[in-house]
């Protein structure tokens, strides 16, 4: 989307002289030369977005299918590690560690995980 930006930018202003010179020649107010301008340049950006193949929907369908997802994994995983699921589970959590968290049930008092795991978000988000 950001690649398109300027040759939007060309396409509206010649655009705009045209409609400009349009609405001499036929006589349009103000407020219909606006309307045909913009009319027309939703649909050159309409065919901008066909051609390059990337409408503005695509980036947030993203965020509509991995927050839900997000949500339901991170429920699934309190449930099991306060033991509103089986008690076996909280069992094996609170058993099943590595390294220096060898609790799955405890809180990180490190802070090792959560601050390794927003880095790796940020450098995601930059890269």
């Amino acid at each position: 989307l950001e690649n398109l930006q300027p040759e939007i930018k060309k396409l509206a202003e010649r655009l705009r002289y045209e409609v400009s010179v349009r609405g001499k020649q036929v006589g349009w107010s103000e407020k219909a030369a606006r309307f045909h301008f913009k009319k027309n340049l939703r649909r050159i950006i309409t065919e901008l977005y066909v051609r390059d193949n990337c409408h503005p929907f695509k980036a947030t369908l993203v965020m509509w299918v991995q927050l839900p997802m997000w949500v339901c994994v991170s429920l699934a995983l309190r449930n099991c590690s306060v033991g509103a699921a089986d008690p076996e589970v909280q069992e094996q959590f609170s058993a099943g560690g590595a390294l220096w968290f060898t609790d799955l049930t405890a809180p990180d008092s490190t802070w090792i995980l959560p601050v390794s795991l927003g880095l790796v978000n940020l450098l995601i988000v930059e890269v």
